[in-house]
């Protein structure tokens, strides 16, 4: 993990598995939390480094995207759209990122 954290795309996929892990924990637990037995604070807390988280993911993703010249229709629109779709992030760090070296 350690020597992720080096590269601007180690860096990429670490905050693409942080938010992917964030998203599915709002989605699946803190929601049903808040709204089938009422408890909002874990959508308070949750919600909150998911969004820290989200917006990091799109930051780094534009930085890696400006260093690697990606072609926008090519990558850098499936990496940003991963971010809205829960496990969209596992996936394009399966399919895309973990590949470029």
């Amino acid at each position: 993990m350690i020597d992720l954290l080096k590269t601007n795309i180690g860096r990429l996929r670490v905050v693409a598995f942080l938010e992917g892990t964030s998203l599915i924990l709002l989605f699946f637990v803190a929601v049903p939390l808040k709204y089938v037995w009422g408890y909002p604070q874990w959508s308070q807390i949750i919600g909150t480094a998911h969004g820290a988280l989200f917006v990091l993911y799109i930051l780094n993703t534009m930085s890696v995207a400006s260093d690697r010249q990606w072609k926008f229709r090519a990558t850098t629109w499936k990496v940003l759209l991963a971010s809205f779709i829960p496990f969209g992030t596992f996936y394009i760090d399966n399919k895309i990122l973990k590949h470029i070296k």
